[in-house]
């Protein structure tokens, strides 16, 4: 064993699989390490464990070996006393790297990062050795039987055991575990997408089809309602890697009455709450979707760093949310505005305005629109595109890798800021070449004639896309993808 090494974290063929150099001291009474360390390990790139459990595993006698088991959650192993020799193989489905093997030997000064669905196997290199693994899920008979095996033999793996397997100490049920070209590989963790019939929702389902993502599931208020802590009992949290919230009550002017700001607190703000400490107690990435109303639209330009100010009742509730989302460890909120897809939204109904006012047996002529409320429409599928982006599936992949660092992000379209005002006169000339049908108005003079309460509108809604597109995914330009989305529509002539 190697003392005073430096702490140091190296990356193997198998995607995951780290190998990590521990910092030993010693002298003569004997030797001290810091066998896990969150700080300094998470800064080298160790994912943080979240343990849950530690298991202790004792050899009394060299040439002991145990495995090849692939469990349903992550490991970091490491020895106490004694040594013993390792061997991975990656037996999750959909991996670039499913088969390939890593070998090491590892003494005190060596820990190993095993990530769920890596099968592992140790042959005992001394009597009485014995090593540690923390987990981050706990040992359960249902968890059990999602194990995956592959046999110590299988020549397709060629692993150069150092004590031949034919001297060494196996179980019978190591002996007979079926050889790779038989294994059933590992499914991946589960994604659980709420609100999944919204316009978000639909999107976040279409880019994953699209992609043959594995494991995900979708479900809506109507079976999940996010703000009732009993409807969580129905959930083995344990099966989920991730979360996809894009449920929410966005109708900003409904929620300034007395039923409307009820709802609008308990979706915005209660549900996320209850989201949040589940997701943090297990470890699980919980991705939010926020908005532009969370701030009072001073600043012509919103970062992420700004201060929270929302206006209504509505931003109140998104900015709660936010807030208690950032209480969890692993969590993306992605803040958004204008939000077009597949649903009502102002585009489609621009559109049908525009036809009306083309129409010379209709006695609609023109229509009154904001121009002083400015920003840059989202469409909807940009949006699934930079929440999968974020979460690490990229270049075709099925399985999420090189996730980027967790935080609030801001995802809009690209492009020039504008106001509504001049986004339905794209719109009409798009539809039916009448942009000249589109009025300007002030919100103050629009919403003047309004029977019910209104809730303000922040007059700067443009987001700052720097860090997103530091992170890779830079979105793309509203209006390209306005003049695209005009041409899916039924009837429109653009």
């Amino acid at each position: 064993m190697e003392y005073s090494k430096r702490l140091a974290v190296h990356k193997t063929d198998i995607e995951g699989l780290l190998v990590i150099d521990l910092a030993v001291l010693g002298d003569n009474r004997g030797w001290f390490k810091e066998n896990w360390q969150r700080a300094k390990m998470t800064a080298l790139g160790v994912p943080d464990i979240h343990v849950v459990q530690n298991n202790v595993s004792f050899n009394a006698k060299r040439g002991v070996t145990r495995g090849i088991h692939a469990e349903p959650w992550d490991k970091f192993i490491s020895v106490t006393t004694g040594s013993v020799f390792g061997a991975w193989v990656d037996l999750r489905k959909g991996s670039a790297t499913y088969g390939h093997v890593v070998t090491a030997d590892i003494d005190p000064s060596i820990a190993v990062y095993t990530p769920r669905g890596v099968g592992n196997s140790f042959q005992a290199l001394e009597d009485n050795t014995l090593y540690t693994y923390l987990v981050n899920a706990h040992w359960s008979a249902e968890l059990k039987s999602s194990y995956t095996f592959v046999n110590l033999a299988d020549p397709q793996l060629a692993i150069e055991w150092p004590i031949p397997l034919e001297e060494c100490e196996l179980s019978e049920a190591d002996k007979h575990h079926p050889m790779l070209v038989d294994v059933k590989p590992m499914e991946p963790k589960k994604t659980l997408v709420t609100g999944c019939n919204g316009q978000l929702g639909r999107a976040v389902r279409a880019a994953a089809e699209v992609r043959g993502l594995m494991g995900f599931e979708y479900t809506d208020i109507d079976k999940f309602d996010l703000s009732d802590p009993a409807a969580y009992e129905g959930f083995d949290w344990d099966l989920y890697g991730t979360v996809i919230n894009c449920g929410a009550f966005t109708a900003v002017d409904a929620a300034e009455t007395g039923e409307g700001r009820v709802a609008a607190w308990r979706a915005n703000a209660t549900g996320p709450a209850l989201l949040s400490r589940v997701c943090a107690e297990r470890g699980i990435t919980l991705v939010h979707v926020s908005s532009d109303y969370v701030f009072d639209g001073t600043h012509e330009v919103h970062d992420e760093e700004e201060t929270l100010s929302p206006l209504g009742v509505y931003g109140q509730s998104k900015a709660a949310g936010d807030l208690a989302v950032a209480g969890c460890p692993t969590h993306y909120i992605v803040r958004s505005s204008w939000v077009i897809g597949d649903g009502r939204n102002f585009v489609k109904t621009m559109a049908m305005l525009s036809g009306r006012c083309s129409d010379a047996e209709d006695s609609l002529e023109r229509v009154t629109v904001v121009d002083d409320q400015l920003g840059r429409l989202t469409f909807a599928d940009q949006m699934a595109e930079g929440i999968l982006w974020l979460l690490g599936y990229r270049d075709g992949s099925m399985l999420a890798n090189e996730p980027a660092p967790f935080g609030t992000y801001n995802l809009t379209g690209s492009g020039r800021v504008a106001s509504w005002y001049e986004i339905a006169r794209q719109v009409f000339e798009l539809s039916h070449g009448n942009g000249s049908s589109v009025m300007p108005v002030s919100t103050e003079q629009y919403y003047a004639s309004a029977k019910g309460p209104i809730s303000p509108r922040p007059v700067h809604s443009a987001l700052d896309l720097s860090k997103l597109e530091a992170a890779g995914f830079v979105p793309r330009d509203w209006e390209e993808e306005l003049a695209e989305y005009m041409r899916s529509l039924p009837g429109s002539e653009g």
